[in-house]
């Protein structure tokens, strides 16, 4: 039986999950009930987290390549991590969570949903010793604060993908000065699932380059207003 309040899984759900439905169907239902009780999520979440939650983080899987190694900060509830891990078995999920209450949560679910393909590690994204090829994170921290904390963990040429909402055009602007400092030449905006009960998903896409530079972050930003590297650019996904 499900949980008060859980919708059913909407016709979108079994589109992007397939067969791994049922996985993210008892994920939902984790959410509902313990996820609220450890103060993951939200009680006002539960009528929405299919569309709102979990299909918002299933459809950033078309940005991963196969078989992709992809390490998640401050995972909180799984989100998008294990929802990543769920859609897409042949990824390698390691969610860094600094919280012990969390970590024990996301522990447990990931035992209790099966999922072989999930490390969880406790600390904060500067403590833990990780490099993978892709960064994700969702409703973390401004994106100065992310690139900081995910280019140590990023192979070169390894990319950030930070979930965000409707502001996330003007934010990558904001950050251009952070990303000049850092040498960063390619970083766009990705929108996903248009026109669909999840979307618009806002991905702000940053690589990190190849060459790893020195930075002093101690210093000011540059005065005025501010741009973003050459590259920036849109880019939208039709479903």
């Amino acid at each position: 039986m499900a949980p008060s309040g859980l919708a059913p899984p909407p016709e979108q759900a079994g589109e992007v999950f397939a067969d791994r439905l049922p996985v993210a169907t008892r994920y939902a239902e984790l959410l509902a009930t313990t996820g609220i009780s450890h103060g993951l999520v939200g009680p006002r979440e539960t009528g929405r987290l299919w569309e709102r939650h979990l299909l918002n983080c299933a459809v950033v899987q078309e940005l991963l390549p196969a078989d992709s190694r992809v390490v998640d900060i401050g995972s909180g509830a799984g989100l998008p991590g294990l929802v990543l891990a769920i859609v897409r078995p042949d990824l390698s999920l390691h969610l860094v969570e600094p919280l012990l209450r969390r970590t024990t949560w996301l522990e447990e679910a990931v035992q209790e949903l099966g999922l072989d393909n999930v490390t969880v590690h406790r600390g904060r994204a500067q403590e833990v010793d990780l490099r993978a090829p892709v960064v994700t994170a969702r409703a973390v921290a401004s994106l100065d604060k992310l690139v900081r904390w995910s280019f140590p963990l990023l192979e070169d040429d390894g990319r950030l993908l930070a979930l965000k909402g409707e502001a996330a055009a003007t934010e990558l602007a904001e950050a251009g000065p952070v990303l000049d400092r850092h040498q960063v030449h390619h970083a766009q905006l990705h929108v996903l699932a248009e026109h669909t009960p999840a979307g618009p998903v806002r991905v702000v896409e940053i690589v990190r380059p190849a060459q790893r530079p020195t930075v002093d972050d101690s210093r000011p930003s540059p005065r005025g207003k501010a741009r973003p590297p050459r590259s920036v650019r849109q880019r939208r996904h039709r479903r």
